[in-house]
């Protein structure tokens, strides 16, 4: 039986697999293969380790050498056996062995690639698959999983559309490597701003809490780590460039940026944005219970739509919010 050195030297260069280690596995596969051969003709199955299966490098031969046995059965050599001892079945159980090793090395080198892009942005083309709710996304070495929660609500997901998505997990299933990417992940907006404000990846600037409704609304609070700088200017940009280059990225997904305050009534006033706050002082310090006053005409706007602005904030800043018009203070 010989092999294809230069299926393997391919091999070795596109899956940037180490030659060395495919011709050890097939030895391992062939090595196996006989063993199980021997008991499946009910012989004698020797040790295994003294079978010895050896894969010559310049020429693609396979060798296998056995024990050579005397009449009272005492190893006294080791004898060389040809493939065809094997039968065709074995012959085909080995090749069986050696392509699903070579797939499950295959799916390793893939899958490390991936387990590092784990919490980051990729890029890829939509694929639709049978299910039209399970969105497929081809990322080039490998199709992920873009499922139904991690959806934007009415996004486009035609067949050819380029997106860019979060990889939210990567892990090994029964048919190679699966990653599940999200279109709705917090993260996906935190990375966004990243690309597009290189005072973040610095470090200059710091997003320090995020709160997010896909395809709604998020609010970002951030903080400057060096003096001078203004963060909240900076992650908008000039004439807004930066803010709305991630927004257009979200299907124009509204993005208010606050500046962070580790003085919770601040940090609520600034997170109630684009409402302008009057007051806020603390109801309970240790449950982080707050109330916070606004102009009677700005009410509406502070709480919004459907509780949408009231409910981000307190998510941003993780304060229980009990938003009040100036007049209850009044009547007080």
């Amino acid at each position: 039986m010989k092999i294809d050195l230069a299926m393997l030297r391919g091999l070795e260069r596109e899956k940037e697999i180490p030659f060395e280690e495919l011709a050890e596995i097939i030895e391992q596969a062939i090595h196996s293969a006989y063993l199980k051969h021997q008991e499946n003709q009910n012989r004698t199955v020797p040790n295994e380790r003294d079978v010895r299966v050896t894969l010559d490098r310049k020429n693609g031969e396979i060798s296998v050498f056995v024990p050579e046995l005397d009449d009272e059965g005492r190893v006294i050599g080791e004898a060389q056996l040809t493939t065809d001892e094997f039968g065709r079945v074995a012959s085909a159980a080995a090749k069986q062995v050696i392509n699903q090793r070579l797939r499950d090395l295959s799916d390793d080198a893939v899958l490390g690639v991936f387990k590092d892009k784990e919490g980051k942005i990729v890029s890829g083309i939509v694929h639709q698959g049978p299910n039209p709710r399970m969105v497929h996304v081809d990322l080039g070495e490998i199709e992920a999983i873009l499922p139904p929660e991690e959806q934007i609500p009415g996004e486009d997901y035609s067949h050819g559309t380029r997106l860019r998505v979060y990889v939210t997990s990567v892990s090994k299933g029964t048919k190679g490597p699966q990653v599940t990417v999200s279109r709705t992940h917090p993260g996906l907006v935190r990375r966004l701003f990243e690309l597009e404000v290189p005072e973040l990846t610095s470090g200059a600037v710091e997003i320090v809490a995020l709160a997010r409704e896909a395809g709604h609304r998020s609010k970002v609070a951030v903080r400057a780590k060096e003096s001078g700088i203004n963060a909240k200017g900076t992650c908008i940009g000039e004439m807004g460039r930066r803010v709305r280059a991630v927004m257009s990225e979200l299907g124009e997904e509204k993005i208010d940026i606050v500046d962070y305050s580790s003085t919770l009534p601040v940090f609520v006033a600034n997170a109630l944005s684009p409402a302008k706050v009057t007051d806020v002082f603390m109801l309970n310090e240790s449950l982080k219970q707050v109330r916070a006053l606004v102009p009677d005409f700005q009410l509406s706007l502070a709480i919004g739509k459907e509780g949408q602005n009231a409910r981000l904030a307190a998510k941003l800043t993780g304060a229980k919010i009990d938003i009040q018009p100036d007049s209850i203070m009044e009547s007080d």
